[in-house]
């Protein structure tokens, strides 16, 4: 059970993500339109968790590595799951996006 919760919400060893995104990751933000009105990483992309099935067709192909941020690090956890759910094979959950902004 417990390592059900550390894989669905990223916990576990951390990952390098500024190398990530310099080989190419995509930084998905899933907080609302006007949370990430209010400030967000540059670059990343936009899809609220509530709509991301709906808008997979945004993202590149399922073996791009995706890092998922949003204000806590709950809602990107879920959109991990929904990503790996939806055939998507790299995907990391950075938290929320204020301390991962730190971390690139």
């Amino acid at each position: 059970m417990m390592e059900t919760l550390k894989k669905m919400f990223g916990v576990g060893p951390s990952a390098d993500y500024a190398q990530l995104v310099k080989e190419g990751a995509v930084i998905l933000d899933v907080r609302s339109k006007g949370e990430y009105a209010s400030g967000h990483i540059k670059g990343s992309i936009n899809i609220p968790v509530d709509q991301l099935k709906a808008n997979l067709n945004r993202l590149p192909n399922k073996d791009k590595v995706i890092i998922t941020c949003c204000a806590s690090g709950m809602r990107s956890g879920s959109a991990k799951g929904i990503l790996e759910s939806s055939g998507y094979t790299q995907v990391y959950n950075g938290g929320g996006w204020s301390s991962l902004q730190y971390k690139l």
